[in-house]
Protein backbone atom coordinates (compact mmCIF):
# COMPACT_ATOMS: atom_id res chain seq x y z
CA UNK A 1 0.00 0.00 0.00
CA UNK A 2 1.42 3.36 -0.99
CA UNK A 3 1.20 6.89 0.30
CA UNK A 4 1.32 10.18 -1.60
CA UNK A 5 4.13 12.17 0.00
CA UNK A 6 3.74 15.40 -1.96
CA UNK A 7 2.09 16.95 -4.97
CA UNK A 8 2.70 20.01 -7.09
CA UNK A 9 0.94 21.61 -10.01
CA UNK A 10 2.80 21.98 -13.30
CA UNK A 11 1.91 24.55 -15.94
CA UNK A 12 0.18 22.20 -18.40
CA UNK A 13 -2.69 21.51 -15.97
CA UNK A 14 -1.26 18.27 -14.64
CA UNK A 15 -0.20 17.36 -11.12
CA UNK A 16 3.10 15.69 -10.24
CA UNK A 17 2.89 13.28 -7.28
CA UNK A 18 5.69 11.78 -5.24
CA UNK A 19 4.55 8.32 -4.15
CA UNK A 20 6.06 5.98 -1.57
CA UNK A 21 5.20 2.26 -1.84
CA UNK A 22 6.45 -1.10 -0.65
CA UNK A 23 9.07 -2.79 -2.80
CA UNK A 24 6.83 -5.82 -3.38
CA UNK A 25 4.06 -3.57 -4.65
CA UNK A 26 6.42 -1.85 -7.07
CA UNK A 27 7.43 -5.27 -8.44
CA UNK A 28 3.80 -5.86 -9.46
CA UNK A 29 4.21 -3.09 -12.05
CA UNK A 30 6.67 -5.43 -13.82
CA UNK A 31 8.80 -2.50 -14.95
CA UNK A 32 5.96 -0.59 -16.63
CA UNK A 33 6.07 3.14 -15.97
CA UNK A 34 3.44 4.38 -18.46
CA UNK A 35 -0.35 4.05 -18.20
CA UNK A 36 -0.15 3.67 -14.42
CA UNK A 37 -3.37 4.44 -12.55
CA UNK A 38 -3.47 5.50 -8.92
CA UNK A 39 -6.49 4.53 -6.83
CA UNK A 40 -7.46 4.33 -3.20
CA UNK A 41 -9.54 1.49 -1.81
CA UNK A 42 -11.26 4.07 0.40
CA UNK A 43 -12.98 5.52 -2.70
CA UNK A 44 -14.82 2.27 -3.47
CA UNK A 45 -18.29 3.09 -2.14
CA UNK A 46 -20.54 0.88 -4.27
CA UNK A 47 -21.20 -2.45 -2.59
CA UNK A 48 -21.48 -5.71 -4.52
CA UNK A 49 -21.31 -9.44 -3.90
CA UNK A 50 -19.62 -12.61 -5.00
CA UNK A 51 -21.71 -15.48 -6.32
CA UNK A 52 -20.85 -19.17 -6.30
CA UNK A 53 -22.24 -21.69 -8.77
CA UNK A 54 -21.79 -25.35 -9.50
CA UNK A 55 -20.79 -28.26 -7.33
CA UNK A 56 -19.61 -26.98 -3.94
CA UNK A 57 -19.77 -23.47 -5.44
CA UNK A 58 -16.49 -24.16 -7.25
CA UNK A 59 -17.11 -21.39 -9.81
CA UNK A 60 -16.99 -17.86 -8.41
CA UNK A 61 -18.44 -14.75 -10.07
CA UNK A 62 -17.91 -11.08 -9.32
CA UNK A 63 -21.30 -9.41 -9.68
CA UNK A 64 -21.41 -6.04 -11.44
CA UNK A 65 -23.62 -3.63 -9.47
CA UNK A 66 -26.65 -2.23 -11.30
CA UNK A 67 -25.19 1.28 -11.10
CA UNK A 68 -22.19 0.18 -13.20
CA UNK A 69 -23.86 -2.04 -15.82
CA UNK A 70 -24.63 0.66 -18.39
CA UNK A 71 -22.81 0.38 -21.73
CA UNK A 72 -21.28 -3.03 -21.05
CA UNK A 73 -21.59 -5.79 -23.61
CA UNK A 74 -21.21 -9.15 -21.95
CA UNK A 75 -19.53 -10.64 -25.03
CA UNK A 76 -16.54 -8.29 -24.72
CA UNK A 77 -13.14 -9.60 -23.77
CA UNK A 78 -12.04 -8.51 -20.32
CA UNK A 79 -8.56 -8.53 -18.82
CA UNK A 80 -7.94 -8.89 -15.11
CA UNK A 81 -5.16 -8.23 -12.62
CA UNK A 82 -4.95 -9.43 -9.03
CA UNK A 83 -3.00 -7.40 -6.49
CA UNK A 84 -2.29 -9.18 -3.21
CA UNK A 85 -1.58 -7.20 -0.09
CA UNK A 86 -0.99 -8.42 3.43
CA UNK A 87 -4.68 -8.19 4.29
CA UNK A 88 -6.61 -7.97 1.00
CA UNK A 89 -6.89 -9.24 -2.56
CA UNK A 90 -7.65 -6.49 -5.07
CA UNK A 91 -9.06 -7.48 -8.47
CA UNK A 92 -8.93 -4.98 -11.32
CA UNK A 93 -10.96 -5.70 -14.45
CA UNK A 94 -10.32 -3.81 -17.68
CA UNK A 95 -13.08 -3.47 -20.29
CA UNK A 96 -12.32 -1.55 -23.50
CA UNK A 97 -14.80 1.33 -23.89
CA UNK A 98 -14.12 1.74 -27.60
CA UNK A 99 -15.52 -1.73 -28.37
CA UNK A 100 -18.79 -0.90 -26.61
Amino acid sequence: MGTILSSRMVKNGKIVYEIEMDYEESLQLKGHIKNVYVFSEEVAEIKTNLSGRGKNEATKYFLIPRELRRNIKFSDKVSCQKIETGTKNIFIYVVDKLRL
